[in-house]
């Protein structure tokens, strides 16, 4: 673990998901990047007023996703809405780009001055639905040391979701949180099977068990079901937040309300 932890204004942190629209050169691309900007920055300030700790953004609408990389036009476009956000709101920011495109938003994360990347592929292979991921660990964390990058996190998901895991069914995510570490990354990530879904209470207590890492839930957190997993150092929330809890939806204040009125009673 090499990079300082992002300065959240609380123990346990809640992370927000801003699904930016379809970006430019994807099948569903429509409104342009100065409509894009605005609707990020826009759920931004609403998801600041509301009391979130921090905020992430991801390209959720570029499907179909390509394996392991995007274009130039992907990743400036990210950079441009990414430094939007950042400045508009001032909390904690992150990026992911899909699917694996690890390089690519580590770059974003280092031209405009956020605080980590979400990770995934970083420790063994699997398969997703893009296609066989592998391990990216090496090369990702080469490529931080040659941009000067050290100061941006890397948080890994283990056992990401909209995967198949048979390759690596004799290891637990327990092991798999070890290898993140070993691997010298800065978080782990625990998610359920698919987005929306979350992970067992008892997966968070196993990954704590073997590992000194912070561990973030990263899919399937409600307002009910959240201090399930008060042992986790972290929340990533995307889908509740939006309208009906679907995570293409438009963002709902009232929701983002609701789940910090249950994390301020305990967190």
């Amino acid at each position: 673990m090499t990079a300082n932890r992002p300065r959240f204004r609380s123990p346990k942190p809640v992370i927000a998901m801003i699904h930016v629209g379809a970006l430019p050169g994807t099948p569903a691309h429509r409104r342009d990047l100065h409509a894009l900007e605005a609707g990020a920055v826009r759920e931004a300030k609403i998801l600041r007023a509301a009391g979130v700790h921090g905020v992430m953004l991801e390209n959720m609408h570029d499907t179909p996703y390509l394996r392991g990389r995007v274009g130039p036009e992907i990743v400036a476009a990210m950079a441009i809405l990414a430094r939007a956000v950042k400045e508009a709101v001032g909390l904690p920011c992150g990026v992911q780009i899909l699917a694996g495109a690890n390089q690519e938003a580590l770059a974003v994360a280092h031209a405009v001055g956020l605080d980590f990347i979400r990770v995934e592929g970083f420790a063994f292979a699997h398969v997703a639905d893009e296609g066989f991921l592998q391990s990216s660990a090496a090369e990702l964390l080469r490529y931080r040391r040659v941009l000067g990058a050290e100061r941006v996190q890397i948080w890994a998901d283990i056992k990401k979701k909209h995967s198949a895991h048979a390759l690596t069914a004799d290891v637990g995510l327990g092991a798999t949180a070890e290898a993140v570490e070993f691997l010298r990354g800065d978080a782990v990530i625990v998610t359920g099977r698919v987005t929306g879904e979350p992970p067992r209470p008892e997966d968070i207590a196993e990954v704590k068990q073997h590992t000194r890492l912070p561990v973030y839930v990263g899919s399937g957190l409600t307002e009910r079901n959240l201090k399930e997993f008060e042992a986790a150092d972290g929340f990533i929330v995307g889908s509740f937040f939006k309208k009906k809890g679907h995570w293409a939806n438009p963002l709902d204040p009232r929701r983002v309300a609701r789940f910090m009125a249950a994390h301020r009673e305990w967190g």
